[in-house]
């Protein structure tokens, strides 16, 4: 039997951490109030520290906490060098990164390249300067078509939904030029064709980096580049032949970012957002001069059904290898159904377009199915990444109308429920005006929290040996010390029939999950090292078990 380090022990230094960390990701909005105002700040994740040390964690990727109006959660920035002042000062962040350090925690920002926000100082410089102008050659500024120019140039549709484009006011009040955003009207695009855009993304690596960041994530990453002819969206564009996304020139562009990322003495860590179906293409990111690594979202939004996610992981795994780069592994983000929520429906898979309000859910489903995929990520091959409040267990919160901040919501008529569900402020303590979020008496929280959640706080689990935390603390931490689950190959097993996944990390460590409806016997000779259910001889039905098998 194998046995755990103690909390809190780091994982020691090693400059290929990256290839199999778990990285914790926190959206500062939603994770802890230091100073009682309702909003998640950088004082509370450094009160924090300490629980994310004992969880088990090698890394933190906070979500965008720079200078923002908010139009998206803090990716329309108006500022890459200064904190927003709702979530504190340059000074809390360096102290931040600093302290987590201390910790054997590293750091990872997120850089948003594909956009800015319309209160930028290029931006308004650009509206202020007029068509033609030097300012308004770092965006996409066009001409509309038709009478009058009264024609969006295009008819590209937004990841958002809805149009691309927004016209401009002359200063007479005429009708003017519109300019591109393939998110909301108040994120536009910049020019990558521009030396100033390419320049100044360069500095604000730099300025992090210098910072102590470890790494940044990218987002967005396959559409920062545009087809300067804006042609319409082929039917069914070939590789490249997509007007503003994974075209072939993108990869000049990582290249000199990993020059830069490379330039210091503990190299820093390039992870890409990159949303796309063609595994070749994808795997062109991570080439050993781009980036070091990209989400996985395939296996995310896959159902649970073990034909799937097999095939999800055989094809992640194929895809990673020509390139020698590490896959990741990831169950939810800020932008995803929660998994408790998702694995508990009819249709577990995940779909931007299919979200709806009350889609019915069995959360005891869907909380057995989240345990048993917990261990199943934690025992493949590569990264791991964890989402604040899955740990937890938390479901996606119903979230009231009235409240809903997310533009996803308005922009699709009111229809899509956003993504607020899965944004709602941790509950830390059983009691409380907040649930331990900020201080008792402080500000209501930003989103408002379910009240059945003081029983997922983590007051009410720690120390539970039934609960997800514990579970999650096992988990991570036994992750750790199984050297097989850092480098040892997978290599399948035919174990339980065809609603099972079983796989070998290296001589003695195996995983099966059983995704059927019937029990599957263990391997014979095998001790269970965890369980994310009873496993008393047998894998019951959507349960998890990691083993330690006979020579």
């Amino acid at each position: 039997m194998t046995t755990m380090s103690a909390p809190g022990a780091p994982r020691p230094a090693s400059s290929d951490w990256w290839r199999s960390a778990v990285i914790y990701q926190v959206y500062p909005r939603s994770f802890a109030d230091g100073n009682g105002d309702g909003t998640g700040d950088l004082a509370g994740v450094r009160s924090r520290l300490g629980y994310l040390r004992d969880l088990g964690v090698d890394a933190i990727w906070y979500t965008p906490w720079y200078a923002s109006p908010l139009a998206d959660g803090g990716y329309d920035v108006r500022d890459y060098r200064t904190i927003d002042p709702a979530f504190g000062t340059l000074e809390d962040a360096e102290a931040l990164i600093a302290e987590a350090r201390e910790a054997g925690i590293r750091t990872i920002v997120d850089v948003v390249p594909n956009h800015i926000s319309s209160e930028h100082e290029w931006f308004r410089a650009a509206l202020a300067a007029g068509p033609g102008s030097p300012e308004r050659e770092r965006f996409w500024f066009h001409d509309g078509k038709g009478a009058g120019g009264a024609e969006m140039p295009t008819r590209w549709v937004s990841s958002f939904q809805g149009d691309t484009w927004t016209r401009t006011t002359n200063p007479d009040g005429t009708p003017g030029q519109w300019y591109l955003h393939l998110f909301t009207p108040e994120q536009p695009d910049v020019n990558w064709n521009h030396p100033d855009v390419r320049r100044e993304h360069e500095d604000v690596l730099r300025f992090w980096f210098d910072r102590g960041a470890a790494g940044i994530r990218i987002d967005s990453a396959a559409l920062i580049v545009k087809d300067p002819g804006l042609p319409e969206v082929p039917e069914a564009p070939g590789p490249g032949e997509h007007p503003h996304l994974d075209r072939d020139e993108i990869h000049d562009i990582y290249r000199s970012w990993r020059r830069v990322a490379d330039a210091y003495d503990e190299p820093r860590v390039l992870v890409g957002e990159v949303w796309l179906a063609d595994h070749e293409r994808f795997a062109q990111y991570l080439r050993p001069d781009e980036m070091h690594t990209a989400f996985n979202f395939d296996f995310m939004a896959r159902p649970w059904d073990a034909k799937e996610l097999r095939e999800s992981i055989r094809t992640t795994l194929e895809a990673h290898a020509p390139v020698g780069a590490p896959a990741t592994w990831v169950l939810s983000n800020h932008d995803i159904t929660r998994p408790v929520t998702r694995y508990g429906r009819e249709d577990s898979s995940f779909d931007f377009a299919a979200k709806r309000f009350g889609t019915p859910t069995d959360l005891e489903l869907g909380r057995r199915r989240a345990r048993a995929a917990a261990l199943l990520v934690a025992a493949l091959p590569g990264a791991l990444y964890v989402y604040q409040g899955d740990e937890l267990g938390l479901p996606e919160a119903d979230v009231p109308r009235e409240a809903i901040q997310d533009p996803m919501h308005f922009r699709s008529g009111g229809v899509d429920p956003g993504r607020d569900g899965c944004r709602v402020p941790l509950p830390w303590a059983r009691t409380g005006s907040s649930l331990g979020f900020g201080p008792d008496g402080g500000a209501d929280p930003w989103l408002p929290q379910p009240a059945a959640w003081a029983d997922l706080s983590v007051e009410a689990q720690d120390g539970d040996p039934a609960s997800m935390l514990t579970l999650y603390r096992r988990t991570l931490h036994l992750r750790r010390d199984l050297p097989a689950l850092h480098t040892a190959p997978l290599t399948w097993l035919d174990h339980g029939g065809d609603d099972v996944l079983a796989f070998t990390r290296g001589d003695r460590f195996a995983c099966v999950v059983n995704l059927g409806t019937e029990p599957v016997p263990l391997p014979a000779g095998a001790t269970v090292l965890l369980a994310s259910g009873p496993a008393d001889g047998v894998v019951g039905p959507d349960t998890a078990v990691w083993l330690e098998t006979a020579h």
